[in-house]
């Protein structure tokens, strides 16, 4: 079998040309998810390549074609090489001569059949030169044609070699298969206490792709049937939440968001969404996006004007939106109106509140809680006005109300 160079950017583009030239003809291959999607006609993001060459060769030759090469992961056999501003990463062939459940101790190999054999799933051991010859060596392209997604080898045992990829093989069905290979699932159901191993930035990274699926519904059930689920999120969890929150994606054309599906799971409860953001080690925008979603009252779809007007002001657009989705998931609010009210965030612009600070200090009030509580009066009352009363109007209420 051959991928056309021709209809594939990613492989004719000058930069790319550039890393492969410097590698060397025979002795560099595409390989990975660039391959994959390739075959499946879908889009390639990253471009990996997987070379003979050892780490220290492979930056002399890059070096000498006048590219940058950055050694990211050299241990593991990994430079990233950067073309006209683009990266790829390029990795020396490589056998596992440890596995520990969390990383493995490799060797460098030329033999491609044994790199192939390293990897985790059939459809991700597949190879291309750069005219698009392709090389199968575990029989990928039969799982490609069959829409699956099957372990190399036995699969208790890739598993036991890295728990990570339990999940890989849930979000890899989720995004490419028709339907779920049952010895891989029962594999993962049996082995699925070691992802306690992971780092949970490792399973915090892996979770969120696979919640990005356009249906990651399938696969949550499974997981949860297999007692899997709570080994990544303990606790109840509300899947029919995110089941209406899928299906409403679905029907609005709406992108998949990892971080509101996750809260559907936890029904929006904020003590244990500051738990999962704490222990899975959330950035501080998610922290903050998560919180958030827990303000209350809650905003829903089909508020009169007025109403979704100071939600907005008191939730921004951000959250108002995640509140009304997260609401008609649950069966509140009214859906015919959500295309309308996601309209009006995307082009709300905040007022500014007319009354400072300054303002107040400058009639008597004494600086400090004072004034951060009268302020905070002031705008409850600019709010319940619809944000007419101007700053005239807020100062002559704040010394006829003795504030």
């Amino acid at each position: 079998m051959r991928l056309d160079p021709a209809r594939h950017e990613w492989m004719t583009a000058r930069e790319t040309r550039a890393v492969m030239d410097a590698l060397g003809a025979g002795r560099a291959r595409f390989v990975g998810g660039c391959v994959r999607n390739a075959l499946m006609g879908r889009s390639v993001e990253d471009i990996d390549i997987a070379t003979s060459l050892k780490p220290d060769a492979v930056i002399a030759a890059l070096e000498a074609a006048d590219l940058r090469a950055v050694p990211t992961g050299i241990d593991h056999g990994t430079v990233t090489a950067v073309s006209g501003g683009r990266a790829y990463e390029v990795t020396t062939l490589r056998c596992d001569v440890e596995t520990h459940g969390r990383h493995a101790v490799v060797a460098f190999t030329t033999d491609w059949a044994e790199d192939a054999a390293r990897r985790d799933f059939r459809l991700n051991a597949i190879y291309a030169d750069a005219d698009g010859t392709v090389h199968d060596p575990g029989g990928g392209l039969d799982d490609i044609a069959a829409r699956r997604v099957v372990f190399i080898g036995e699969a208790r045992a890739r598993i036991r070699e890295d728990y990570l990829r339990i999940l890989r093989f849930y979000r890899f069905t989720a995004w490419y298969a028709r339907a779920m290979d049952a010895d891989g699932h029962a594999a993962c159901v049996a082995e699925r206490t070691g992802l306690k191993a992971l780092s949970r930035e490792r399973v915090w990274k892996e979770w969120k792709t696979l919640l990005a699926a356009p249906d990651p519904g399938p696969m949550l059930n499974a997981m949860r049937a297999g007692n899997v689920l709570k080994e990544v999120l303990p606790g109840a969890l509300d899947l029919n939440v995110l089941l209406g929150i899928i299906r409403t994606d679905m029907r609005e054309s709406l992108p998949p968001d990892s971080l509101l599906r996750t809260a559907a799971l936890l029904d929006a409860d904020g003590d244990r969404m500051r738990a999962v953001c704490t222990a899975m080690k959330a950035s501080n925008v998610e922290k903050a996006r998560l919180s958030a979603l827990a303000t209350r009252p809650p905003a829903r779809a089909g508020a009169d004007a007025r109403t979704r007007r100071a939600h907005l002001y008191r939730l921004g657009a951000e959250a108002f939106g995640d509140q009304i989705r997260l609401g008609l998931a649950a069966g509140e609010g009214e859906a015919d109106a959500l295309k309308a009210d996601l309209d009006a965030a995307a082009a709300y612009e905040r007022p500014a509140m007319p009354v400072r600070g300054g303002d107040l200090v400058r009639l008597g009030v004494e600086t400090g809680p004072a004034v951060s509580r009268t302020l905070k009066a002031l705008e409850a009352d600019w709010i319940a006005s619809d944000f007419t009363l101007d700053r005239g109007a807020l100062l002559k209420r704040a010394v006829e109300q003795g504030r």
